[in-house]
Parts: structure tokens; C-alpha cells; sequence
């Protein structure tokens, strides 16, 4: 059997061979060069180790272990966390991953059963070297990496890479960054989920595949260093298909006619708006100038009387609270924040800010997930800060529930809220970057807004008839107003730039009129229209269209955006 000689700088027969167990309880021979005499090693199994029993892992060094180890991913989040746990506890961060495949290659033997081959890199060393001899003297480690699969799967690479004794080695989660929270998650601590490993693992070496294949492509066929990936493939292809779809429509010119009626004895101020509808008791065709106008002449000629009125309600409920990608939209319509920008501050956010109660507190939940679900302690906590603050009027008979409604959706999580609704936006902007700020209102507002009573509209339709020798017109006119404000005192939804306006959004109808009500006819408004094409997408509606059709996690969104950009 021969081993290395670190000073004949060769391999050399051992002699003397004593087979041994490393303190890890890993088998290998110790012996000496025949040559120089020096010691030399060599790991594995022989036949002389037949028989021997291995020491128990990490025995020798077990009773010199002391305090206790905790690993999170960001130097943020461990001073939070740090703080929360006391001096007993040592809180260091890995800053990310601390192994992957490596880049050089395909890192992924594909002649036995897709074994991915990680490696450490070299910016990662120092890392890994320093938690590896934290690990060596602790007495108890915890793996505090975030509760979704990649810190599931970096919880297992600081494992397996710093040589972490599993026997004393425990995962914790936490979906908030807070004191109740974090002792929450020390107390119930878990092992490694490997399923969760093995979900991130398949597909990390899914991209890797893909990647691996359709790179070199772009690169002969469009641009050298171009990048292609599983996912981020497809939404191109959704981008390119609207393209096409975009350079392939053809405008088709169509008409609108509407008219301003003033009621009988009303004052002039008083007018309202209504649209033809129906002509002779079917839709009117209205292609071409040529062929409206002379429906416009024939209609200044008619006598008009209001046929009909309905009065109603209508119930507008409050939206669901955010998610990661109604979050991302939602910040792309209302401040203008990319993807990327958007999960950088809710990063921050989560990790934690000084905000003047003795250290870093996190301020939001966890931002990477699909689920609209919320705590009991925190719907709570909510409905007391609306009653106190706006009144039992504003609060549902019953805490609401939401459903996610994204394809898949697994809601392993909470939705996206602030950790405590008593940190009002206001109460801690001095804390808080402008973008930082703005970010956290809008989670804070939507949240408890998802947490209030509907708001009510007063709704108002009518029907003008019209009638001539030739023809027979109705008109139609709806409109509505805000009875009671609801969820709306504190968050109104904002819109796409291509979303259809409700009917009636914007309509004013006089509120006295009434059935049977001659209307004078104050002046036609036809209008020329063109069929508009497929808008191209923004960050918000593309972001909508891949959850729609369960394209990526809530995880890959941002990354997706960068990439094809």
C-alpha cells in the first residue's frame, strides 16, 4: 500500500501500517516512508480494519466543545438574530451559498444518476474555513439559513463542506425576524429536510442541463456569452411571441357614438353620458364614418325619455396581501421598482433595521412566497389596530381568509406583512431610506387593508330610449358612488396601463331623475376607433403571466427579469 511523502514529494510504499480511525470516525492507515523516514497517511478502508469498531463521531473532541453556533446567510441577519439570542450564542453568516457546481463544466454525471459534483470557491474558502473551526469547539449548532428550499439546500452545503458534526447540528426556521419568532424557532429546532434538499438539487441540475445546452447554441447562432436557462427561456419565448403578435396585427377602424342629455327641469350642470347600445333592438354596426353618419342624423331628430332606472349596490372587497410576485407588480406599478430593486429592499427589510428599540428588528416577513396565508397572532394584532384606529365599522364579522391563487402554489409560507402592524410607516420613516419607506407603506397598507370590511358603492344604470319614423335607439348609462370607504381609507388598487375600466368608473348621473323623464338632447359624440394590439409587457404584467401559468417559483422572478433584460 503506498501514500504521498510530503518530502519526497512521491509515493512510497507505508511501512510499518497501522490501520486507525480519523476522530470523525473515518477509516485510514498511519505508517512511515521507508525512505525518510516522515509519517505518512492514507484515508480508506483496508482489510486490517476488519473487525475494528469505530469511534463514535466527533467523540474525542465532544467533551472540550463549548457555546453554541448559529449560521444564517447575511451579516444583516445575523446581527438581528444575534441580538435576539443573547451572548451564549456565536451568530455567523455563510453570506449565501458556500458550495455550487462548478463553472468550468457540466458538473453533472449524467452516466450515474445525475450526480452534481459541487466545489467550494475560492471567495468562499476563508468562509467555510472559519465556520469549519467555529464548528470543531461548539457545543450545539444551529442552521438558521431561510425556511424555503435553497436554505434548506444551504443548510445541508454548510454541513457537508465545513465538516459539521450532524449529531449536534439542528435546523431552526423563522418566517419573521423578531424575539417571539426566533425563541419560537429555538425551541421546536428540527433536522434537515432532505426531501427539500433534493427538490433544490434536481433543480439546480435541471438549469445546469438546459443551460449547459442551449448556451453554446445562442452563442454560434446570435452573440457570444448570451445566456439560456430553463426557465428564463420560456419567458423569452413569451416575449418574442407578443412581438410577433404585435408586428402582425392589423388596426380595424370602428365607431362610438355617445350623447350628453340634459334632464327635463334640471340644470345645465346636471348633464350625464350615455352610449348607444342597441338600434332597432340589435347591436349597430358602426365600421366607417360613412356609415354612422347617417345614424347621427337621424338621431338628432328623435325624442328621447328615460325607460328605465336600476339602483343597486356593489360590494368592492379588499385584495389578498401580498405575495412575491404581486408585490413585485404592485412596486412596479406604484413606485417604478424593478423586480430586482423590489426583493433588495424587502431583503433588507426582513433581515432587519435599527429603528430605535435597542437594535435591528425585522420589519416584514419572509418575501419569497406564493402563499396569502396569515397568522392568527397577526390577524389579531390587526383587527385591534383597526377598531382602535378607524372603528368597528371597518372590521369584518370574521378574521378573512385568502386563497392563493397562483397555478401550484405551495404556501409554505406566510404572506409577505409587516412583522407588527404597531410599526406604522410614519412612526418609523426616520429610520428608513425614501425607498426603503415606500416599500414597506405599501406592504404595511395592503396588509391592513387585506384585514378590513368591503367597501360599498351606490350604483345607478339607466336606459334612454329614442325613437324616429326609421329607427328605434336605446342608451345606456351607468354610474356609481362610494357609500361606505371600507379597506379603501387606507389602499386602493392600482391598475396595468392596458386594464379595462369598470363600467361606470367615471360616470356622474344626476341622482333625481326618474322614469319616464323627457331628456333633451344637448349633443352627439361619435368618436373614431382603431382595435388596439397586444401591449407589450412590463415587469408587472410579465411577472403576472409566469405565475399565471406556473412558470418559476417566487424565488426565480427577479433573476428571470435580469437575465432576459
Amino acid at each position: 500500500m503506498e501514500a504521498f511523502c510530503v518530502k519526497c514529494k512521491a509515493k512510497r510504499e507505508i511501512q510499518d501500517p497501522q490501520a486507525v480511525f480519523t476522530d470523525h470516525a473515518t477509516p485510514a492507515t498511519r505508517g512511515h516512508c521507508p525512505v525518510c523516514g516522515t509519517a505518512v497517511f492514507r484515508m480508506g478502508r483496508t482489510p486490517a480494519h476488519a473487525g475494528m469498531v469505530a469511534p463514535e463521531r466527533g467523540a474525542q473532541k465532544r467533551a472540550r466543545r463549548k457555546g453554541k453556533l448559529v449560521i444564517v446567510e447575511s451579516p444583516a441577519k445575523a446581527r438581528t438574530v444575534g441580538r435576539f439570542l443573547g451572548k451564549e450564542y456565536t451568530v455567523k453568516a455563510s453570506v449565501g451559498h458556500v458550495r455550487d457546481l462548478l463553472r468550468s463544466q457540466l458538473s453533472v454525471d449524467v452516466e450515474n444518476d445525475f450526480t452534481p459534483k459541487y466545489r467550494v470557491p475560492n471567495e468562499k474558502r476563508p468562509v467555510v474555513k472559519e465556520l469549519k473551526s467555529l464548528a470543531k469547539t461548539a457545543e450545539e449548532i444551529f442552521l438558521a439559513t431561510d425556511p424555503d428550499r435553497e436554505g434548506e439546500a444551504i443548510a445541508w452545503h454548510l454541513v457537508e463542506s465545513a465538516d459539521i458534526d450532524q449529531d449536534i447540528t439542528k435546523r431552526v426556521v423563522f418566517h419573521e425576524i423578531t424575539e417571539p419568532a426566533v425563541a419560537e424557532a429555538f425551541a421546536h429546532p428540527r433536522q434537515i429536510n432532505m426531501d427539500l434538499v433534493d427538490a433544490q438539487q434536481a433543480r439546480r441540475v435541471l438549469d445546469r442541463l438546459v443551460g449547459y445546452s442551449l448556451s453554446p447554441l445562442l452563442w454560434r447562432k446570435v452573440r457570444g456569452r448570451l445566456s439560456a436557462g430553463r426557465v428564463q427561456s420560456v419567458a423569452l419565448r413569451l416575449i418574442v411571441e407578443r412581438e410577433r403578435e404585435i408586428e402582425a396585427f392589423v388596426p380595424v377602424e370602428y365607431w362610438s357614438i355617445e350623447a350628453e342629455f340634459l334632464p327635463q327641469g334640471a340644470k345645465r350642470k346636471d348633464t350625464f353620458i350615455a352610449k348607444l347600445s342597441r338600434m332597432d333592438g340589435e347591436e349597430p354596426l358602426l365600421e366607417n364614418e360613412a356609415g354612422v353618419k347617417p345614424i347621427l342624423e337621424d338621431m338628432e331628430k328623435a325624442a328621447y325619455v328615460i325607460n328605465k332606472i336600476k339602483r343597486g349596490e356593489r360590494r368592492r372587497n379588499p385584495l389578498a396581501p401580498f405575495t412575491t410576485s404581486t408585490l413585485q407588480q404592485d412596486a412596479s406599478r406604484r413606485l417604478g421598482y424593478t423586480a430586482r430593486r423590489t426583493m433588495a429592499l424587502a431583503q433588507q427589510l426582513y433581515e432587519g433595521i435599527d429603528i430605535g428599540e435597542g437594535g435591528s428588528v425585522g420589519l416584514i416577513t419572509y418575501m419569497r412566497t406564493d402563499s396569502t396565508n396569515v397568522s392568527e397572532m397577526a390577524q389579531a394584532e390587526a383587527r385591534q389596530f383597526i377598531g382602535e384606529r378607524y372603528g368597528q365599522g371597518f372590521l369584518p364579522p370574521e378574521p378573512p381568509i385568502y386563497k392563493a391563487k397562483a397555478r401550484g402554489a405551495q404556501e409554505a409560507h406566510e404572506a409577505v406583512r409587516p412583522t407588527s402592524v404597531m410599526h406604522q410607516p410614519e412612526s418609523i420613516k426616520e429610520f428608513l431610506n425614501r425607498d426603503q419607506f415606500r416599500l414597506y407603506q405599501l406592504i404595511w397598507q395592503r396588509f391592513v387593508a387585506s384585514q378590513m370590511t368591503a367597501a360599498l358603492y351606490d350604483t345607478l344604470s339607466v336606459e334612454v330610449t329614442g325613437q324616429t319614423p326609421a329607427h328605434e335607439y336605446l342608451l345606456r348609462a351607468s354610474g356609481s358612488t362610494v357609500r361606505f370607504l371600507g379597506f379603501m381609507i387606507v389602499y386602493q388598487e392600482a391598475k396595468d396601463e392596458d386594464a379595462v375600466p369598470e363600467e361606470g368608473e367615471d360616470s356622474r348621473i344626476p341622482a333625481d331623475i326618474e322614469e319616464g323623464q323627457a331628456q333633451k338632447l344637448m349633443r352627439l359624440l361619435p368618436e373614431q376607433h382603431f382595435t388596439q394590439p397586444p401591449p407589450r409587457y412590463t415587469e408587472a404584467s410579465l411577472v403576472r403571466t409566469l405565475e399565471e401559468n406556473g412558470i418559476g417559483r417566487p424565488s426565480t422572478y427577479a433573476p428571470i427579469l435580469g437575465t432576459i433584460q
